[in-house]
């Protein structure tokens, strides 16, 4: 049995999202496939999550113990640890990811838990796991002279690599603030794209 944490972050009202109504479909059709997995759903926004404080660099950086596990602070970081899978649902926002996504990156990159330090550098403890990142995006920003903006699943990729999950998947549903496209049919083509993907995932 595989434990997956399906992490949600975008402000929009419920059934508002288009980056939800992908990333939804995708968790539908993978519990279908996948009965005996366990799927935790952890919306930033209702989780309300904040900026690390100085306070928290302290639990952040320091020793890491069983009564750590019950930290506010690194109660993330463990959830994170412990998943097999992770859905990461979230849109393209100013060439980049929501800042809370940011934030929450910053409460699960954790020496001694998701990362060490060796001698011959930093070194990934979340090796052989798997990611997929569901995201809708305004405009083109896959291929042509866009894409060299695009930094939110560029960084997702990479800072995610560096945690050692190197098995990480896009799935993009674009131009969808381009007037004259039919953006129904965009974000069908990403629906059925993400429930074949949910078959191997």
């Amino acid at each position: 049995m595989s434990k997956v944490l399906y992490i949600k972050a975008n402000a929009k009202p419920e059934g508002l999202s288009r980056t939800y109504k992908i990333s939804d479909s995708f968790i539908v059709e993978y519990i279908k496939l996948h009965p005996d997995d366990e799927v935790i759903t952890l919306d930033l926004y209702k989780e309300d999550i904040n900026f690390l404080s100085a306070e928290d660099l302290s639990e952040v950086f320091g020793p890491k113990t069983e009564e750590s596990r019950k930290n506010s602070v690194l109660k993330y970081t463990y959830q994170f640890a412990e998943a097999d899978k992770y859905v990461i649902a979230a849109p393209l926002w100013n060439l980049s990811i929501p800042a809370i996504l940011k934030a929450y990156i910053d409460y699960i990159s954790v020496t001694g838990i998701t990362f060490k330090y060796t001698e011959q550098g930093p070194v990934g403890l979340l090796q052989g796991k798997k990611a997929i990142h569901i995201v809708g995006r305004g405009g083109a920003y896959s291929e042509g002279p866009a894409a060299a903006f695009e930094m939110g699943d560029r960084y997702l990729r990479t800072i995610l690599g560096f945690l050692g999950i190197t098995d990480f998947t896009t799935i993009a549903a674009e131009m969808l603030d381009v007037i004259g496209q039919d953006v129904d049919a965009i974000v069908g083509d990403a629906i059925n794209k993400a429930k074949e993907a949910a078959k191997t995932f």
